[in-house]
């Protein structure tokens, strides 16, 4: 468990299963975690995402940790929120690319995900030892951006209208954000 202010880390379980199914099936918080890939994130049925769950577990036994990872987040007070995950480590340039969602929308804009975002990103830095973390949002989830960016990411690339939500195109946004600059923030 990696415990925040507001949040805590903790390996996904199966009883996370019944809850994340509802959220990926809920067409607002499923868009908002995955923009245009709200196709194939969405409308999931429960047996596979067990079936995920189970592939997880294997995974993690196999001490593939430090290649990816997905944890479940939950408040101080047990009430499981959300996910975030780390995969694709590199471990020549030591970069990994993350993603990050609050489901449960009674949390959202309260600072639960900046606070995931903070432990998660303390965690690859300080003990996976990375330097460099990487993700992508889409151009209309404005509350992630600004998020992304209070924890110190700064905005290096952008495909024009890669992403298509709603019935309308959006820009990919790809956010960098370095060991250096991540501990240097949390000084200020």
């Amino acid at each position: 468990m990696i415990k925040g202010n507001l949040v805590e880390l903790r390996p996904v379980i199966a009883e996370d299963m019944e809850r994340l199914f509802h959220w990926r099936n809920d067409e607002e918080a499923a868009k908002w975690a995955a923009g245009s890939g709200l196709v194939t994130y969405s409308y999931i049925s429960l047996d596979s995402l067990r079936a995920m769950y189970e592939e997880n577990v294997r995974a993690s036994r196999l001490d593939d940790k430090l290649k990816s990872f997905v944890f479940s987040v939950y408040t101080l007070d047990g009430e499981h929120i959300g996910n975030c995950d780390y995969r694709e480590v590199n471990p020549i340039t030591r970069t990994a690319t993350i993603g990050i969602a609050i489901m449960a929308k009674e949390y959202w804009s309260k600072g639960y995900g900046t606070d995931t975002l903070r432990l998660l990103l303390d965690f690859l830095f300080s003990k996976l030892n990375l330097n460099r973390v990487q993700l992508d949002t889409w151009s209309g989830n404005a509350r992630a951006i600004r998020a992304y960016e209070k924890s110190g990411f700064v905005i290096e690339g952008r495909l024009r209208q890669n992403e298509y939500v709603d019935g309308q195109y959006y820009d990919t946004i790809m956010m960098g954000l370095l060991r250096e600059e991540f501990y240097q923030q949390a000084k200020e």
